[in-house]
């Protein structure tokens, strides 16, 4: 029950978030492959450059960072990588030819390959 408390409420200071070196590290790590992908990204009906994209996640990052919101990479890709916060609607990263993800897939995908990659090679230590 008090899982559901903190998820109803992610914003309370009672189910406040830290994010740690590390974890920003690697979703900036994140970011930075999005960046560099090439791939659009769309949000509320427009299709968005990768650099958009990741400029815009990097300032819903920054909130949530502020608000102690955010501890981990998943829980960025679920607070501020998934959905408008305003409209609702469900991003979505389309790459290439390729048939467009949600921006959730996309972004799970590109953090598990993140993950087999040595720290060294994503400067996260």
């Amino acid at each position: 029950m008090a899982t559901m408390v903190c998820v109803l409420m992610s914003m309370s200071p009672a189910c406040a978030a830290t994010l740690a070196p590390a974890n920003k590290s690697e979703i900036d790590a994140l970011l930075m492959v999005l960046k560099a992908s090439g791939c659009q990204f769309n949000r509320n009906g427009a299709w968005y450059s990768s650099q958009d994209a990741q400029a815009h996640l990097a300032r819903k990052l920054d909130y949530l960072v502020n608000k102690n919101a955010v501890a981990s990479s998943e829980q960025f890709i679920e607070r501020a990588a998934t959905r408008s916060s305003v409209t609702g609607q469900a991003y979505t990263v389309r790459c290439g030819e390729e048939s467009s993800v949600p921006s959730s897939v996309w972004l799970a995908r590109e953090l598990n390959i993140l993950r087999t990659l040595p720290a060294k090679a994503l400067k996260l230590d």
